[in-house]
């Protein structure tokens, strides 16, 4: 017959510090209710949780459409050093996705990021960079689609090309398409 024994360890499972996710389509909808709590620990677990999923671009769109980076744009603001680093790191796990990329552009994100740019935090200032780094690389079928075209960054980019010296002489690879700007 069998005995109960109860050991006297934890189990080598449990991190304090992550958050229990719901499963399915539950998941993230939950993280980003958790992500505008009040409570600093419910806040950091849940930002601890989504630097976990947002390796998988399915996850990132998901993120994006019910409204996470609007939250992530909220905890740029925050006063606690930790939810600022580790949102920041979110922001760059997302920007390393295309989709993310995309994004950022469309609901502003790299604006809230550019007050960061001071923080005194040096980890916050590194995915700051990093984050930063991964937007400006958009693919260049985007940029040949024209989708990017009406952006008023982009534009502004685009009148810098025409002006430098680098993009006036004839070499073709430095041209840009004549319908991008």
């Amino acid at each position: 017959m069998a005995h109960a024994r109860i050991s006297m360890y934890l189990p080598p499972d449990i991190n304090p510090a992550q958050a229990a996710i719901a499963y399915g389509c539950r998941a993230l909808p939950k993280l980003n209710e958790e992500l505008q709590s009040e409570d600093l620990l419910t806040r950091q677990k849940a930002l601890m949780a989504l630097c976990d999923l947002m390796h998988d671009p399915e996850h990132v769109y998901v993120a994006i459409d019910i409204g996470c980076l609007e939250s992530l744009k909220a905890l740029l603001k925050d006063s606690n050093d930790m939810v600022r680093i580790k949102t920041t790191e979110v922001l760059y796990i997302m920007a390393t996705h295309n989709v993310g990329r995309e994004g950022f552009l469309k609901h502003d994100v790299i604006l809230a990021l550019s007050y960061l740019l001071n923080d005194p935090q040096p980890a916050c200032r590194e995915n700051l960079h990093l984050a930063l780094k991964h937007v400006a690389q958009l693919p260049s079928e985007m940029f040949l689609l024209g989708v990017w075209s009406s952006q008023p960054a982009f534009l502004n980019y685009c009148d810098l090309l025409k002006h430098s010296e680098k993009y006036r002489d004839n070499d073709s690879k430095h041209q840009l398409p004549s319908q991008l700007c």
